[in-house]
């Protein structure tokens, strides 16, 4: 292979928003990762809702689940070739894939994560090494498996002189405490876009609400809110992980005494988001002077006016990472070309002092191409 060819990377990320899966292709022989190229794709209803179905015990899940790792395989390699034909590379330019899977289950503290993936299948259809299962070697070691991207954030948006606080908001949201010297630190703080999109889907047929149109229409509801945050995981210290195995429409539904207005209780979980990010920063990252948003909640408007009315009070700036150089929307898939890159590197990936591991780890499983 030449050497330019070892710094290509192809990142693939499908989250827990469910709303499909988004790809680059970035270059790594720079001391900053050059985007050359990325792809959407979209979820169709019927994976959409079985993937989602397969978060909670169903009947013949075990092939169930194997078929939808097949059939996200496949809508990865499609995301793969697209991007080879619009940056006009072959697969043997390409030094790895690094795909994260689909979480359907998350639990780090009975000793395992479950990603739907089939990176044999991924590999064969792409002639590209693929790197896949990164959460459970960091599990194996004692940690979370999880957040992943801060080791990411640390080495692209981590700054000599100024704190900052990188927030990134998918179906869960999570953040990066950057300080100038010190201690890294990343953790899940709460619900991100999960709850707000199951809502909106529930009460108006649309998989998310544009901009937080609808979230504005409604007023928050003190009474939901101050029960939903006496939920424990807020106030367990870090390292901590969340997922869609506790902030689900079950857990939504039980803090519904009485029947609110639809629009009402969006704007409370909209509120419910901003908070959990506002009093994480607020216990864990004391002296941030920058905020950062990336994931699909950076194209919220309403959630990112919120979050800067919430931190205008302490003086902290919010922007999006497209200011650093980075669209928000293409962070957590350049993460995992980038922590493909560690893996082929022979490199750790994860941050003991962020996910719990016992001591900093090489991550993934390597699905080598067959070229000749």
């Amino acid at each position: 292979m030449e050497h330019n060819a070892s710094q290509l990377f192809i990142g693939i990320m499908s989250g827990t928003s469910l709303d499909g899966l988004d790809a680059i292709l970035a270059d790594f022989s720079q001391a900053h990762p050059r985007l050359l190229a990325s792809q959407h794709i979209g979820f169709d209803p019927a994976l959409r809702t079985e993937l989602l179905a397969l978060n909670l015990p169903g009947e013949n899940e075990l092939e169930r689940a194997a078929l939808a790792a097949n059939r996200l395989s496949q809508h990865y390699a499609q995301a793969v070739q697209a991007l080879l034909v619009h940056t006009q590379k072959s697969p043997n330019e390409i030094a790895a894939i690094g795909c994260h899977g689909q979480t359907v289950r998350h639990r780090p503290e009975l000793g395992y994560t479950l990603q739907l993936n089939n990176g044999a299948l991924l590999a064969e259809l792409t002639d590209i090494p693929v790197v896949a299962d990164f959460r459970s070697r960091d599990i194996a070691a004692g940690g979370q498996g999880a957040p992943l991207v801060p080791a990411f954030h640390a080495a692209v948006f981590q700054h000599s002189s100024l704190h900052r606080v990188i927030v990134n908001i998918g179906g869960i949201a999570n953040l990066t405490n950057l300080p100038s010297s010190g201690n890294i630190i990343g953790f899940d703080c709460g619900p991100g876009n999960m709850l707000l999109d199951a809502w909106c889907m529930q009460h108006t047929g649309k998989a998310y609400d544009d901009s937080g149109a609808w979230a504005a229409s409604g007023k928050v509801i003190p009474d939901l809110l101050a029960a939903m945050l006496e939920e424990p995981y807020f106030k367990q210290p870090p390292p901590k992980s969340t997922g869609r195995d506790l902030f689900n429409s079950a857990w939504l539904q039980q803090h519904l005494r009485r029947a609110y207005a639809p629009q009402d209780v969006q704007a409370t979980l909209l509120k419910l988001t901003v908070h959990g990010i506002w009093q994480a920063v607020q216990d864990d990252c004391a002296g941030a002077q920058e905020i950062y948003i990336c994931g699909g909640g950076a194209r919220n408007s309403a959630l990112v006016n919120s979050l800067r009315h919430a931190f205008a009070k302490n003086a902290v700036p919010v922007a999006l990472t497209d200011a650093l150089g980075v669209a928000a929307e293409h962070v957590e898939a350049l993460a995992f070309a980038w922590l493909a890159r560690q893996t082929m590197h022979g490199e750790a990936g994860n941050l003991p002092a962020v996910t719990g591991a016992k001591h900093a780890c090489i991550l993934g499983a390597i699905y080598p191409a067959n070229r000749r």
